[in-house]
Parts: structure tokens; C-alpha cells; sequence
């Protein structure tokens, strides 16, 4: 298993924060803004954009760790961009910095863990269970 992985490669993934994006609508508070679990998917969708060309469509990414700081609340209606920046390889195990900006600045920050699997035969073995 080779990739032409390399340190330093970066993918921004960006979103118009809707209703549904909310944390009364995610169930993680009360407010209408930009809910944690809705940036921290967008942090993670940037991770795996940012790799996914250098896999080979035999493989992918999973989601490992996650350690995000949510610094600052977004309305309905502002645009969210997340920067996913590969950190470290060790083997399989990717490691990401990853930041989410809203039109007036950093709102969220910190590190996600990949893993890179091959897919299929990932699939075969969770239908096992």
C-alpha cells in the first residue's frame, strides 16, 4: 500500500449555514447557530477531501479522533469555510489540523485522526458482525 501522500497538502470545504445546521435542530443546544456536530462534519468532510485524490478508488478514509475547540457562534445565513491541513503519516493513520472560519473569523479549531482503509474489504468485514 503506496500513496503519494505528502505533509503540507490542504482541501477547504465551505457551507452556507441553514436552519438545519443548527444546534436546535442537531439536539446540542437550545440556540439557532452553527451547531458543533455540523462543524466538526465539515472539519472531518475537508480531512477526507484533502487526501481522498491520492488513494486510489480501492481506498478511502474513516474517522479516528477528533479534538476541536468551538470557539466562536455563526448565524443562519453565514458562510462556514473549514481548512483541513495533513499534519502526519504514520502508516495508515493521517493526521490533520484542521480550522473553520465564518466571514468574521476563526470559529473552531484543532486536530482530526484518519485512518485509511481499503473499502471493500472494510465493508466485508463490518457485514460480518
Amino acid at each position: 500500500m503506496e500513496f503519494d501522500l505528502k505533509t503540507g497538502i490542504t482541501y477547504t470545504a465551505k457551507q452556507k449555514v441553514e436552519y438545519k445546521d443548527t444546534a436546535s435542530q442537531y439536539g446540542s443546544g437550545l440556540v439557532e447557530v452553527f451547531a458543533t456536530p455540523a462543524m466538526i462534519a465539515l472539519m472531518e468532510n475537508a480531512a477526507l477531501k484533502t487526501v481522498l485524490p491520492y488513494l486510489g478508488e480501492e481506498y478511502n478514509t474513516v474517522g479516528f479522533e477528533i479534538n476541536v475547540r468551538h470557539l466562536k457562534p455563526t448565524p443562519v445565513g453565514m458562510l462556514v469555510e473549514c481548512t483541513a491541513t495533513l499534519i502526519e503519516i504514520d502508516g495508515k493513520k493521517l493526521v490533520f489540523k484542521v480550522e473553520a472560519k465564518d466571514e468574521e473569523g476563526i470559529i473552531g479549531e484543532g486536530t482530526h485522526v484518519r485512518y485509511i482503509i481499503n473499502s471493500k474489504r472494510f465493508m466485508e468485514k463490518l457485514n460480518q458482525k
